[in-house]
């Protein structure tokens, strides 16, 4: 909800403007001019009698004027009462009454005037009347004895006081009586009773009279009212009436409308011009009638027409001739209507048309003042002068009346005068002065020179050149220094000289300048405007819904001009913000911290500068779990059921959605409360069913979006009566826990099922199809009887019935339950068994007799286990595998056999107590698989063109090996794979030497076992053969010279006395150039490479002098990375173990990793050989 306003910038402007047109006509107070009343008492002005009277007339002029006074239409001298002073250099009279003086003896019709050289001004007629507030005259009262539905007026009649008393109706308890439709007070203070009722029996309606102006409640003697019920008055007074008379009428007649006040059929009203119309109708009747108003032949004013008093004051505000016409009442009830029409007529008192202004002339000009009023009836115009009436002031030739004009021609200076009209009618009279001040004057400029203003852009700028002058000066206006005359659409130009600019832009700010000349001088002032850009809110303020004790911020912010200093104000609901720490206002924020329920309402950010203000406003709603309910109420008791109702707590601004009711027992759970029921939020009845023998507690939780309330208070209690129980008992079983017995539980009922003292159970049972006649036995409040003596598991039905002190719960339905289990007396035969496959195996068995079951069949289980593997001829310890089978199967499947094995299994039936006798072992074996893969793969031996293979045999064989599969392939420096050759080697071998192979060639091996089946899963594995043999010899016998190792020695030991140099000159705070030294005497077999040298030690042998790839570069340090080396056997070995062994060969111990079969192409990643990476650390 937003809510946004904004104070127009021009609002002062314009109101400085109409000052500034009254003031265009003030003379300056240096000049000489006729006194003006500038402050006055009102004309009825009503005083404390306790308090001194100030009568006040202050007035202006030069020379300053001095003041009399009349009283009563003649002088009053102030000098002889010494009761009365006159203030220093004002007129306004001060009368003692503190001091011994009395109000009254100053009651009358006071008139002052203020005189001097040039005229005389006087003020209206000032009537004093001290308030006056009388008690109440002694009266008896005698109780008001009424019938029910009857009418009733209490009158109040309080004392006439000045001014009239406000008046109210309360007890004795100082508790304003309440008022209705029913019951109300009309505009005479009388209370009025449409129907009276039981309830307005008291002894207490006291009518209270309030005088404002003395401060004081005069209190009327209380009233005494007695409603008697015509059951009542028919008890009382039945011997003395027939039996046709009324009291033997229902108890209570119903009637059609009367009108209690005004009475008739039509009525009139008069009301002044300007005052606030009151209509009035009240009326009798039961039902209490229903007031309507209507205007004949119009309608009823828009937006001045308000309805009070339960419609039945009608109430205009500001009335108008307009207004006169006939207004109608109507009072309906259901048995019919009655109306009243008011002839109102809008009389006026004087009021002004054009009232007479001051007239200011120079020698020889001429003007005219006029004096127009209009009232209803028409106000006739009389002119004084100087307090005297025209007609026998003395003569000025330059003066002529005409009606409500005076006419003036060729004033001079003696003509000065101050001239009063007075328009009066019979409702009242108007009084104004208007002086002649005859001067012959420069212009001058009343605005200060320079002044600054400033004005937001898109407003009315007024720019004053307040002036005064005789003859009137003519007024000129300039834009800047050297500007030409404005003129134009785009200005206007007011009579008291100021400069309107209705839209003022960016352009308009600048140097204004106003002349004002007449034919004795001109004279001219510069303003300064400046225009400003307005202050805006970019973010406003938003709607915000928050829970109790939670936190809300709100945004405002805004955007100002860099020039206006503004400040921002928060309000709450049109006020300021509470006095709390929790209110943080920030920079551009309002936050609330732990949000209560006070701080919901409507927030408002007002920017203000010097110059403009704008605001917005959004509404913070807070919500909460609701108030609990309250004022619970049980209505309806019956035996079954009981009706509660309750009063819903606070909402909390978030609608209650459903009601919980809740129980308690007091009688079995103190304390416990119990779900009932629930109704949707709207409902606050509910009929409630009951169990009998309860003690019974209500309460009640509202529900709403937040969360739950409080638990309602509990309401009364309310036991119901004991009766028969009206259920028995659930879950039922009948189960023998030993082979003899029979075990029968049950679910007991809770306390409030128990409907009465005394809670027992019957239990019965007899043999199903056996026994004829049932056994019964009677327990106390337990769950389980114990039957002994029973056959082994038979049928027997059971029952269970629930019987209190008062009688029995209805037949209860019987179950079948059984006495106890044995175990199981034969074990299945014909166990078959079909092998599906080397791995799953099918078991077939014949189902036992169920007689030899002696219990619940549950079901089978299949014991088996491997016995011996058929490849091996080992044994092994034994784990035998349990399947069960659920159910009456006769078959099952046994997976995950191992193949090429034999088995042994037995099968066994499984009741509710265990399990049976096993069948005769049952012997089957599995065929033969595919082997598992070798478990290992060696390649050793390398060679310039024969490699050496050992294998280990496959872990599981699963069957008699047939032979090896071996498959390889060499690989090029390309990553391409060569042409496959397939080698078959005998089940008795282990290793096999390769020849006549390529020299220094990668090859790649795929190896794996064959049984009968096929074959088992293969290991790959890669070897190189190796270089030349010379080449390799040098290669290896350099790391072995002792040259070579001596200068790697001489080296180490140049490299450490360089560092012990450096580290003993730096301690002494000088340098050594250890670099240049280095670079002079290094060896050049240890030289680091270049940066741009892209390799280090390449190697290539006569047929391919390809770079090789990878593995051929170090660090310029001369060390080996782990990371490089490690990238380089990796990439073209499983094995992350391999090794280099002491005459070059790569020795591989491999894992058997399974891989794909190899494809004839290009599957394979390129490495360089072994002894190239070896030549990387030489």
């Amino acid at each position: 909800m937003m809510k946004k306003k904004s104070i127009p910038a021009s609002k002062p402007f314009l109101i400085l403007f109409l000052c500034q047109i009254i003031s265009a006509l003030d003379v300056p107070l240096d000049l000489s001019q006729p006194p003006t009343i500038t402050h006055q008492s009102p004309k009825d002005y009503i005083v404390d009698p306790r308090e001194n009277i100030v009568i006040q007339c202050e007035a202006k002029g030069k020379p300053p004027p001095s003041f009399s006074w009349t009283r009563n239409g003649t002088h009053f001298d102030i000098d002889k009462d010494a009761q009365v002073t006159m203030k220093p250099n004002s007129g306004t009279l001060v009368i003692n009454i503190m001091n011994g003086g009395k109000a009254e003896a100053y009651e009358g019709v006071y008139q002052c005037t203020a005189r001097n050289e040039r005229g005389a001004a006087i003020s209206n007629n000032i009537v004093i009347r001290p308030s006056r507030s009388p008690l109440w005259t002694k009266e008896k009262l005698e109780p008001h004895q009424v019938r029910e539905g009857d009418s009733l007026v209490l009158h109040c009649r309080p004392p006439v006081g000045l001014p009239p008393p406000i008046i109210f109706w309360m007890d004795n308890a100082f508790q304003r009586l309440p008022q209705s439709e029913r019951v109300s007070q009309g505009l005479n203070g009388d209370l009025y009773f449409s129907n009276v009722q039981p309830e307005d029996t008291r002894e207490d309606y006291i009518c209270y009279a309030r005088f404002n102006h003395t401060q004081t409640i005069q209190q009327k003697q209380p009233i005494s009212v007695k409603v008697f019920s015509m059951d009542s008055l028919n008890d009382t007074i039945a011997a003395n009436l027939s039996d046709t008379d009324i009291y033997g009428a229902k108890p209570v007649t119903e009637r059609q409308p009367i009108l209690l006040t005004p009475t008739g059929s039509t009525s009139t009203k008069v009301e002044l011009r300007g005052n606030v119309l009151l209509l009035e109708c009240i009326a009798a009747g039961l039902p209490t009638p229903v007031i309507r108003w209507i205007k004949e032949g119009g309608e009823l004013p828009a937006n001045r027409t308000f309805f009070e008093n339960f419609k039945k004051t009608l109430k205009i505000i500001d009335v108008s001739e307009a207004d006169s016409g006939n207004y109608k009442c109507i009072a309906r009830n259901t048995l019919g209507s009655v109306h009243h029409v008011i002839s109102v007529t809008v009389k006026a008192a004087p009021y002004w048309i054009t009232a007479p202004r001051n007239l200011v002339l120079s020698p020889g000009e001429d003007g005219t003042l006029i004096c127009r009023a209009n009232g209803n009836p028409k106000p006739s115009i009389s002119w004084l002068a100087n307090g005297v009436p025209i007609a026998i002031a003395p003569e000025d030739p330059s003066r002529k009346v005409d009606g409500d004009t005076i006419i003036f021609s060729h004033v001079q200076e003696r003509s000065s005068a101050v001239y009063q009209c007075n328009a009066s009618n019979e409702y009242g009279y108007l009084l104004a002065n208007a002086f002649v001040n005859v001067l012959a004057e420069p212009p001058r400029i009343l605005t200060p020179a320079n002044k600054l203003y400033q004005v937001i852009a898109d407003s009315p700028a007024l720019l004053d050149c307040a002036y005064f002058g005789s003859p009137k000066p003519e007024i000129e206006w300039f834009k800047g220094v050297k500007g030409s005359i404005l003129r134009g659409n785009e200005y206007v130009f007011h009579d008291n000289g100021t400069l309107e600019i209705p839209v003022a832009q960016k352009d308009s700010t600048g140097t204004y300048t106003c002349v004002a000349r007449n034919e004795l001088g001109k004279i001219q002032n510069e303003v300064h405007l400046e225009i400003k850009d307005p202050t805006m809110i970019i973010k406003q303020p938003e709607y915000k819904v928050v829970q109790r004790y939670g936190q809300v911020s709100f945004e405002c912010i805004i955007k100002h001009d860099s020039t206006l200093l503004p400040t921002v104000i928060w309000l709450k609901d049109n006020d300021e913000l509470p006095d709390d720490e929790r209110f943080l206002v920030g920079k551009d924020n309002l936050t609330i911290m732990n949000v209560t329920d006070k701080d919901d309402g409507t927030y408002t950010c007002i920017v203000n500068t010097t110059l403009d203000s704008v605001s917005a406003s959004a509404v913070l709603t807070v919500v909460a779990r609701p108030n609990p309910p309250f004022d619970l109420e049980l209505t309806g008791q019956l035996e079954r059921s009981i009706e509660l109702s309750w009063i819903p707590g606070d909402e909390n601004n978030s609608p209650i959605t459903h009601f919980v009711i809740e129980y308690e027992d007091g009688l079995h759970e103190p304390g416990v409360w119990h779900y009932q029921t629930e109704v949707p939020g709207t409902q606050t009845t509910v009929q409630l069913k009951l169990s009998p023998y309860v003690n019974y507690s209500f309460r009640v939780v509202a529900v709403n979006k937040i969360g739950r309330s409080q638990p309602s208070e509990p309401s009364e209690q309310y036991l119901t009566k004991s009766a028969n129980p009206d259920e028995n008992p659930a879950n039922v079983q009948g189960v023998g826990s030993e082979p003899d017995n029979l075990v029968i539980t049950w679910e007991s009922l809770k306390g409030f099922q128990s409907n009465g003292p005394g809670l027992q159970y019957k239990v019965s049972w007899r043999q199903k199809d056996v026994d004829d006649e049932w056994t019964s036995v009677i327990v106390a409040n337990v769950s389980k009887y114990i039957v002994s003596g029973t056959p082994t598991f038979v049928p027997y039905e059971i029952k269970v019935q629930a019987l209190n002190d008062l009688g029995y719960a209805p037949e209860p339905s019987e179950v079948i339950g059984h006495s106890g289990e044995d175990l199981p007396m034969v074990a299945p035969g014909n166990v078959q068994v079909h092998v599906v496959n080397s791995t799953l195996a099918k078991v077939h068995w014949d189902p036992v007799p169920l007689k030899t079951v002696r219990g619940h069949l549950q079901g089978y289980k299949v014991y088996y286990w491997k016995v011996q593997s058929l490849s091996r001829r080992s044994r092994r310890h034994v784990e035998k595998k349990i399947l069960t089978f659920r159910g009456n199967k006769t078959f099952g499947m046994l997976p995950g056999l191992e193949p090429y094995s034999s088995y042994k299994l037995n099968v066994r039936v499984v009741n509710g107590k265990g399990e049976g006798p096993a069948s005769p072992d049952k012997v089957f074996k599995t065929p033969e698989g595919v082997p598992s893969s070798p478990s290992y793969l060696k390649i050793t031996n390398p060679t310039l063109d024969s490699l050496t293979l050992e294998w280990g045999s496959p872990t599981h064989p699963n069957g008699v090996l047939t032979s090896y599969i071996l498959k390889f392939q060499p690989i090029n420096n390309t990553h391409e794979l060569g042409p496959l050759v397939e080698i078959r080697i005998p089940a008795n071998e282990s290793s096999l030497i390769l020849k006549n192979l390529n020299y220094s060639t990668r090859y790649k091996f795929y190896f794996n076992a064959q049984t009968s089946v096929g074959s088992g899963s293969q290991i790959t594995e890669e070897a190189v053969t190796i270089m030349d043999e010379a080449m390799a010899s040098r290669q290896v016998d350099i790391a072995t010279q002792g040259w070579f190792i001596g200068l790697m020695c001489a080296v180490a030991l140049l490299i450490l006395i360089l560092l012990i140099v450096c580290f003993i000159r730096r301690n002494k705070g000088g340098k050594y150039p250890v670099k240049e030294k280095e670079d002079a005497h290094a060896d050049p077999e240890i030289q680091p490479m270049k940066e741009d040298d892209g390799t280090f030690g390449e190697y290539s042998d006569a047929e391919d002098h390809k770079p090789l790839k990878k593995g051929s570069r170090t660090p310029s340090d001369r060390t080996v990375k782990k990371e490089d080396s490690d990238d380089s056997l990796v990439d073209y070995g499983e094995g992350v173990n391999g090794q280099f062994n002491e005459d070059g060969s790569f020795i591989g111990q491999y894992s058997g990793k399974k891989e794909k079969e190899p494809a004839e192409g290009n599957e394979s990643s390129e490495a360089p050989s072994p002894v190239n990476a070896m030549n990387s650390f030489v």
